[in-house]
């Protein structure tokens, strides 16, 4: 991607309340600076309700986007629970046709593997705003190395502090390998049922969470049992689980029993702090090649993103 390009930046779930206004104008100088040009999406804040625009609008603002030749990349700045309103309004073939990426995280889980199960294209689970948080100095540097190779002094990012970079450990086996499926556990099964559901099969799931605990946590991965998808699957990796991980001590330890009891002894298991809800996370590429090993340092996600 070359300085200058134009950056689309919608919302496909909750609209923005107004007084983010000025973090979302914080957030456009930060793309600037990058030598992006950011373009809003007209679907930006909430109305009366908490969406900005109907499913058909958020979609038809989207869609605007992967028309538009100018713009070589997506960023959903949203989250909460409404992006699978927007899932029968995208023009699929449109979307299979572009190399743009759609960038977003937690409940755009949706679309994420929607476009990948309609298309075939991978997206990318990442919030941009990011940038503006704790972390966001190292968030900057990495996805402006993400984009144009180097960062905007300028400089080459170590591989371990690249954006799509991120440590492991196993809880069960030692490798895995396959195309990345999954991202936020409630909002991918929201598409159970429908034609947006990825083919599991051979696929690495991703999962993490923000809220809910142990209890809802188990019920998630009791659904996925229950539907077969760790008989599918090549290998499991989990991210952060914000509530549980926040509230008691041994989080790893009974996140580990509640997956040994739904998906078995056998399935390959890897976890990471940094996939999930941190505003230090890590990118990762969902449609794209994944192989982690024991021992090897980080997980990359895709050897030729852009």
């Amino acid at each position: 991607m070359e300085k200058g390009s134009r950056a689309g930046i919608v919302c496909c779930s909750d609209g923005r309340k107004a007084k983010t206004k000025e973090e979302l104008d914080l957030l456009i100088r930060k793309l600037e600076s990058l030598g992006l040009c950011p373009q809003l999406s007209p679907c930006i804040y909430a109305g009366n309700s908490a969406s900005a625009g109907s499913g058909r609008e958020r979609a038809q603002a989207l869609m605007d986007f992967y028309r538009d030749d100018s713009i070589r990349v997506i960023f959903d700045i949203s989250g909460g629970n409404a992006a699978n309103e927007v899932l029968p309004f995208l023009d699929y073939p449109v979307i299979a046709r572009t190399d743009k990426l759609f960038w977003g995280y937690s409940d755009l889980t949706v679309i994420l593997n929607a476009i990948y199960a309609k298309t075939g294209r991978a997206s990318v689970l990442w919030q941009v705003r990011n940038l503006l948080y704790e972390q966001g100095e190292e968030q900057t540097a990495a996805l402006s190395e993400a984009l144009f190779g180097k960062t905007e002094k300028g400089e080459s990012v170590k591989e371990s502090e690249s954006l799509f970079s991120f440590p492991i450990h196993f809880m069960q086996k030692s490798r895995m390998e396959g195309i990345v499926a999954g991202g936020n556990l409630r909002c991918l099964l929201k598409l159970a049922g429908t034609g947006f559901w990825p083919d599991m099969q051979r696929k690495l799931l991703l999962l993490e969470g923000f809220g809910g605990g142990e209890t809802m946590i188990a019920s998630g991965l009791a659904q996925l049992e229950q539907m077969g998808v760790f008989r599918q699957i090549s290998g499991l990796l989990l991210g952060t689980f914000t509530e549980l991980e926040g509230s008691v001590p041994d989080a790893d330890r009974r996140l580990s029993a509640l997956v040994r009891q739904h998906a078995g002894p056998e399935l390959p298991v890897a976890k990471t702090q940094r996939i999930g809800h941190g505003t230090d996370s890590a990118a990762v590429l969902i449609g794209g090649w994944m192989r982690l090993e024991e021992g090897r340092p980080d997980g990359q996600s895709g050897e030729e993103i852009f």
